[in-house]
């Protein structure tokens, strides 16, 4: 299969690249585990990783000391009734090398990386999968290398690859290019920043002047004189192929994937104990990547970090003339830098005639009651939408012709948390993916892997270290 996604270097125009598909595999049911073995008793040792599964030695688990399994055995209940009981409430008992709480695209591909190395990993999901409560399901996402931040950029580069290794892997196409145009004033310095990261890192692109860009992409009318920039390694990731793709390779190496699991105790300590809904589960060490429901977990183990959990309306806009705006039609991706949010857009693909098109915030609301119809006060968004489809694409209808709703879960500088819980140092978490984080998820997986088996990450961590918030100590160590 020819690769999309490592473009030729220079600043030369793309050529066409088709895109593809797969056949996808059958959705698992609650409470299904995949690709794992039964679960064992605490009584019961593990067997020993199987030769070359990973070429990074793990460290001893401390519950394969002599003695530690007797103690193990020494909590559960002594009577036959409290036997009983236990088996109702506690219905699986295992170990594992690492437990991964949330299985969406960040959780996914940080347990893959984890069976990669041939560590024994349990991804847990409280609903059972597919599911649309978070932020990873869908069938779009941009990606792209035009980052104003020098450490997203440079992360880029890994994750085009790793993303490219995936669709090898799978045998499925999840990239179509489609190229990225950044809008912006000349002046605004996150438009030079932009321009300064693709120089830097030889992305091919190309720049427009207000004129040129208006000539090149007619559909587009930069009504406050905007000059442009792009990006023509970008396109859209097909996102729910994506997931399944991730999560078919986790298990294809053994790793297990429980869905329906809402997990309700975390005990830290040398050995991590996870309750769930339907079992109990021991590893060396926990990783929660549970998007907006991050706090929820992190609150009994004394932490709250200063997430924001936004609805997120994504709105489709009809075509005045049908293909105008397509794929077909060499529309390209696009990102507005408008204040004081951003404005991002995508050709019109996965529903015919529609344009995604999206506000890069929402309205405060708690994922449990994400459905609940908003007051008409909290739709700014729409309203912004409409306004910016209006002055800047006039062949589109300026009415969203479908609305659908996804999670943001933000921090407030918009770069990620990505660190071990400051007391307990073989919690990990990653959080506050702040609506940009899909594309980047196989280089995130790889670092919360890496914190997780005690390795040095692969890039610098400040930019996602928890101390950086104001009150909030660093890690344990």
């Amino acid at each position: 299969m020819p690769s999309a996604l490592m473009a030729a270097q220079g600043w030369a125009a793309p050529g066409p690249v088709a895109g593809g598909s797969s056949q996808e595999p059958r959705p698992a049911g609650r409470g299904t585990c995949w690709g794992a073995r039964k679960p064992q008793a605490p009584g019961c040792r593990r067997p020993a990783l199987a030769a070359g599964g990973s070429s990074t030695q793990l460290p001893a688990w401390p519950f394969q000391e002599p003695g530690l399994c007797p103690w193990l055995r020494s909590q559960a209940p002594a009577t036959a009734e409290g036997l009983k009981m236990a088996a109702a409430v506690e219905p699986h008992s295992s170990l594992y090398d690492t437990i991964v709480v949330g299985a969406g695209i960040q959780g996914s591909f940080t347990a893959y990386h984890l069976a990669k190395r041939g560590g024994e990993t349990l991804l847990l999901d409280q609903f059972p999968l597919p599911h649309s409560r978070g932020s990873s399901h869908g069938q779009s996402r941009i990606i792209r290398r035009a980052y104003p931040q020098e450490h997203y950029a440079q992360m880029m580069a890994e994750s085009y690859r790793l993303w490219e290794q995936l669709e090898a892997e799978a045998g499925a196409s999840l990239y179509r290019q489609t190229g990225l145009l950044v809008l912006g004033a000349n002046a605004n310095p996150e438009f030079q920043r932009c321009c300064r990261t693709l120089v830097k890192h030889n992305v091919p692109g190309e720049l427009f002047t207000t004129e040129s860009l208006h000539r090149r992409f007619p559909g587009i009318q930069p009504y406050h004189g905007e000059v442009g920039v792009s990006d023509h390694t970008a396109g859209v990731l097909s996102a729910d192929r994506a997931l399944r793709a991730v999560q078919d390779g986790f298990r294809r190496r053994g790793g297990a994937l429980r869905d329906g699991e809402k997990v309700t105790d975390i005990k830290p300590g040398v050995v991590v104990t996870v309750t769930t809904s339907r079992g109990v589960y021991q590893a060396k060490s926990l990783v929660i990547t549970a998007g907006p429901w991050a706090n929820k977990l992190l609150a009994p183990l004394g932490l709250q970090l200063p997430l924001q959990t936004l609805r997120i309306n994504v709105c489709y806009w009809k075509e005045k003339v049908p293909g105008a705006y397509g794929v077909s039609a060499n529309f390209p991706c696009f990102l507005a830098l408008c204040a004081p949010h951003h404005i991002y857009g995508l050709p019109s693909n996965e529903y015919p005639g529609l344009v995604k098109i999206c506000y890069h915030s929402g309205s405060p609301a708690d994922p449990e009651e994400r459905d609940r119809p908003p007051e008409a006060s909290a739709l700014p968004d729409i309203q912004i939408l409409q306004d910016f489809v209006s002055k800047y694409l006039p062949g589109l209808v300026p009415e969203p012709a479908v609305v659908e709703h996804c999670m943001y879960t933000n921090t407030p500088d918009e770069d990620f948390v990505l660190d071990r819980h400051p007391k307990f140092s073989n919690i990990i978490i990653g959080a506050g993916f702040s609506g940009h984080g899909f594309k980047l998820a196989p280089v995130v997986g790889k670092l919360l892997c890496q914190l997780s088996v005690g390795e040095e990450p692969s890039y610098a961590m400040e930019p996602f270290r928890i101390h950086r918030f104001p009150g909030l100590p660093a890690p344990a160590l």
